[in-house]
C-alpha cells in the first residue's frame, strides 16, 4: 500500500522549503496558507517576537467546542556534516521510501493532514478539525506555546490533540519533559602563582557540574519512578564545557550546558533552582571574596513540559478506533504534546514513520506509513461528522 499521490505531492512541496531551525519558516507557512485558501479555508498566523517565524492555525468545519487538533512542527534539523546521497531538500522515491530532510520528522504527517482537507470538508463535519503548525520544536520550543495560548481567541479550543510525531502510528500516552540551560561563569583572571588574588571560573563551574552529577546519582537511587520509561527516573546530563587558555593563567570565564529530562509529575526546572541555591551558599561566597562581580548566569535554551494523558481519557480509545496500532506506550523523548496537555487539551502522540529515521542522512518515511496516516485522519473525520 502506497501513499496517495496528493499526499506525496504535498510532501514534495513541503520538503523543498529549507526550514532548518536557524532559518525562517515564513515561505512554508505562507504557501500552506495559500493552499488552504484555495480550498476556502481561512487560517491565521501567530508570529514570533522578531516576525521572521510564524505558527499557523486553521479550522475545518464549524467553530464549535469538541474538535480535534492535528499538530505538527514546520522546522527540521540541519543537514551539515551528514553524508546524503542526494539533495536533502528534493524528495526522492526509493523502494517504497520517500527520502528528504523532514520527511519523517515531521512534514510527512503534515502532508497527510493537508492532503486530507478536501475529504474532511466533504464529510460535513459537526465538530472541527484544527490544523496546528508550529516552529522551533527542534531547538527552543518557542512556537507551540505561542500557538496554544492563542487557540481560544477566535473560537473554542479543541478538546483533543493528535501530535503527529513519528511513532509508527502507535499511540504514545506519556513522555518525559525536557529543560536545558546555557551557564556562564565569570571570575577574575591572574597569574597562577597568585591564585589568592583570583577567582577561578573553571573551578567554580566544575563544582556546579559535580553537584549536578551528585544530584543525578541521588535521583537514580532515591527519586520517584515513572514506570514504562527507560530509565524510569528523571535524568540530568552535562553536554559541553569550555574554559581556560593555558595552565599558568587563571581562567575568568567558563561555560557549560546541561539538561534535565523529567518524568511526568516532576518539573525539571526545579533542578536549576536547587543548583542556584547551593551555589549561593557554597561557591559564590569564596568566588566573590576575590571578585565581587563574579557569578553564574543561566540562560534557558529550551523547556518542554512532560506529558501524560490522564487515565480514563476518551482520546486513546478514539485514536485506536481510527487506526492507531497496538497498545499505549511511553517514550523518553519530548514532543509538543505537553504544551497542549498543560493547556487542558487531552493529547496523544501518534504519527507515521519511525523516530529512528529522524535526524539521519537520507531521512525517509515509508509510503505505506503515510497511507496509514491518511486512513487514520479519514476515520477521524467520520467520527467528527457523526
Amino acid at each position: 500500500m502506497g501513499a496517495g499521490p496528493q499526499a506525496v505531492e504535498v510532501l514534495a512541496r513541503l520538503v523543498a522549503f529549507d526550514t532548518t531551525s536557524a532559518r525562517s519558516n515564513l515561505e512554508l507557512v505562507q504557501w500552506v496558507q495559500a493552499e488552504l485558501a484555495a480550498q476556502g479555508v481561512e487560517s491565521r498566523l501567530v508570529f514570533d517576537p522578531v516576525q521572521d517565524k510564524a505558527a499557523l492555525h486553521a479550522i475545518l468545519g464549524p467553530a464549535v467546542p469538541g474538535g480535534v487538533a492535528l499538530s505538527a512542527h514546520s522546522d527540521c534539523v540541519p543537514v551539515g556534516g551528514q553524508a546524503w546521497t542526494g539533495d536533502p531538500f528534493a524528495l526522492r522515491r526509493r523502494d517504497g521510501r520517500l527520502v528528504a530532510r523532514g520527511s519523517v520528522d515531521m512534514k510527512g504527517f503534515w502532508a497527510c493532514a493537508m492532503a486530507s482537507v478536501p475529504g474532511l470538508l466533504a464529510k460535513g463535519l459537526k465538530r472541527p478539525v484544527h490544523l496546528c503548525l508550529s516552529f522551533d520544536e527542534e531547538t527552543t520550543f518557542a512556537g507551540a506555546p505561542l500557538l496554544v495560548d492563542s487557540l481560544g481567541h477566535a473560537a473554542p479550543p479543541p478538546a483533543f490533540c493528535v501530535v503527529g510525531e513519528p511513532t509508527g502510528m502507535t499511540p504514545v500516552v506519556a513522555h518525559k519533559g525536557y529543560a536545558s540551560w546555557d551557564v556562564r561563569v565569570t571570575g577574575r583572571t591572574g597569574h597562577s602563582s597568585l591564585t589568592h588574588r583570583t577567582a577561578n571560573a573553571l573551578e567554580a563551574a566544575a563544582e556546579a557540574v559535580a553537584w549536578l552529577k551528585r544530584e543525578a546519582r541521588r535521583i537514580a537511587a532515591e527519586g520517584r519512578r515513572g514506570e514504562g520509561f527507560e530509565p524510569p527516573w528523571s535524568t540530568i546530563h552535562t553536554g559541553t564545557f569550555h574554559a581556560g587558555t593555558i595552565l599558568n593563567i587563571v581562567p575568568d570565564l567558563a561555560e557549560f550546558v546541561f539538561e534535565v529530562r523529567s518524568i511526568p509529575g516532576e518539573d525539571g526546572r526545579l533542578v536549576r533552582g536547587a543548583l542556584e541555591a547551593w551555589l549561593e551558599a557554597e561557591v559564590l561566597p569564596g568566588l566573590r571574596a576575590a571578585a565581587p562581580d563574579a557569578g553564574f548566569t543561566f540562560a534557558t535554551r529550551c523547556y518542554a513540559p512532560p506529558f501524560e494523558l490522564p487515565a480514563g481519557s476518551a482520546l486513546l480509545g478514539l485514536a485506536q478506533d481510527c487506526g492507531a496500532r497496538g497498545g499505549a506506550v511511553r517514550v523518553p523523548y519530548g514532543t509538543e504534546a505537553g504544551v497542549f496537555q498543560r493547556a487542558g487539551i487531552d493529547s496523544i502522540v501518534c504519527g507515521p514513520g519511525q523516530v529512528a529515521q529522524a535526524h539521519q542522512p537520507d531521512e525517509w518515511i515509508a509510503e505505506a506509513e503515510m497511507a496509514a496516516c491518511c486512513a487514520f485522519i479519514d476515520r477521524l473525520g467520520d467520527r467528527l461528522a457523526s
